[in-house]
């Protein structure tokens, strides 16, 4: 089956927002053996959008729409599906009920407009919506599937979840062809070194491809088989993802989408560990996302920001003539508030982050992008340097990456430094 996403709104063309449900829906369709032919961005205009599915539909089995489903007078996609079918709109009771809840839910008045989503397409299957008011579409039509979802995104992706994809796969069936992908998260070293350490990519792979897929956290690594074998397929990537753990496993933090603080909490409640934060030139950025994670609570005690150097020594108990010295961003200070933030707290490992994060506050040793994290538990105390690049928000993301990867270290005891 192939399949043409139509992505429906002005703010996804000028930038205003950037388009997510494109790629959570490619992902989905693409785990299920469904290929996408394209993928385009339209503005919200009736006929655009008719032109749009026109097209998809003479190209693709399966056209997948998302947005302009609201219940505002720029949300044109019903009337567009209505046209292009020479259909009429009829009202659903389920949506009405639906919508009736969810304002319920949230101890809102419903309006006359919102009861109004609940006239769709004649000819459409409706797709419950029970995060929001506009319900989907499902609409078959001359042999071809034209799917019609909202455009916010927790709305779309629980219909994708819950209807939209068993359906598609109670609908095609059996594949005559399996494709098995597995994503590999690493963090730590480049794109180019990680390649340089994996080697030889025709040895390793055989018919199997592999993607590097690097971002501002590390290099996502997508392997990918393809077998008329279901069971050969599933055995051929876990031998090739065995491979590639056995040259690069140190710098493999996860598979899937699983992020680092994910892994990082996991392993911290399996070992009953406690943890706490001081937090200079990322602003809490690290204590963030550790809360991020449901259930942290476990393992999480506080996280102290010391932004100033007079907090730093009133908080934490930094050295004055050492930070006079060493200057606050130095490893003497990040391994003072290190054990300052574990002492106060009685945590087992406090972990510190100072830097420099940019554009201004450079010098000739210490850069712009300059970060010393601090690592203290009940065996060792010490501080590594970083070096990142002139991008302040770059640098607080990677900077609160390296400190989870340092934690990650520790708990398996592999060392800060190879």
């Amino acid at each position: 089956m192939k399949a043409y996403l139509i992505s429906i709104g002005d703010e996804l063309l000028i930038g205003q927002t950037v388009n997510s449900n494109a790629a959570f829906i490619g992902a989905q369709l693409s785990d299920n053996n469904i290929s996408i032919i394209k993928s385009s961005v339209i503005s919200d205009d009736i006929k655009t959008i008719i032109n749009e599915i026109n097209l998809a539909v003479s190209l693709a089995d399966l056209v997948i729409c998302t947005g302009g489903l609201g219940p505002t007078a720029d949300d044109l996609t019903r009337s567009a599906v209505v046209q292009y079918f020479n259909t009429e709109l009829v009202f659903n009771e389920q949506a009405l009920e639906d919508i009736k809840s969810m304002f319920k839910r949230r101890g809102r008045e419903l309006k006359d407009a919102h009861k109004d989503q609940a006239m769709v397409p004649k000819n459409a299957i409706i797709i419950r919506n029970e995060n929001g008011t506009a319900p989907g579409y499902w609409i078959e039509d001359n042999n071809k599937i034209i799917i019609v979802m909202p455009g916010v995104p927790y709305e779309m992706k629980a219909m994708v979840t819950n209807f939209v994809i068993p359906k598609l796969v109670d609908y095609i069936g059996k594949p005559k062809e399996y494709i098995k992908k597995i994503t590999l998260q690493t963090t730590g070293l480049p794109e180019s070194l990680l390649a340089e350490r994996i080697g030889n990519l025709d040895e390793l792979l055989g018919e199997a491809k592999l993607a590097f897929l690097p971002n501002q956290y590390g290099v996502r690594l997508r392997v990918t088989v393809q077998s008329t074998e279901e069971e050969q397929a599933n055995n051929f990537l876990s031998e090739i993802e065995q491979k590639l753990r056995s040259k690069i496993g140190r710098y493999v933090y996860g598979r899937g989408d699983e992020t680092l603080e994910e892994v990082v909490g996991r392993m911290l409640k399996e070992r009953e560990l406690r943890i706490a934060t001081a937090e200079s030139c990322t602003g809490g950025g690290l204590g963030d996302r550790i809360t991020n994670i449901s259930g942290s609570s476990r393992y999480y005690e506080r996280g102290v920001i010391t932004y100033s150097n007079a907090a730093k020594v009133e908080l934490l108990k930094v050295n004055e003539d050492i930070m006079a010295e060493k200057g606050a961003v130095s490893a003497e200070v990040a391994m003072q508030m290190a054990e300052g933030v574990k002492s106060i707290s009685g945590c087992d490992i406090g972990i510190s982050l100072t830097g420099i994060m940019g554009p201004s506050g450079g010098v000739t040793d210490k850069p712009v992008g300059t970060v010393y994290i601090g690592f203290c538990d009940d065996k060792l105390c010490t501080a590594k340097r970083f070096q990142f690049g002139e991008d302040r928000i770059l640098n607080k993301n990677r900077a609160t990456q390296a400190a989870l990867e340092m934690i990650r270290r520790s708990l398996l005891g592999i060392p800060f430094d190879e």
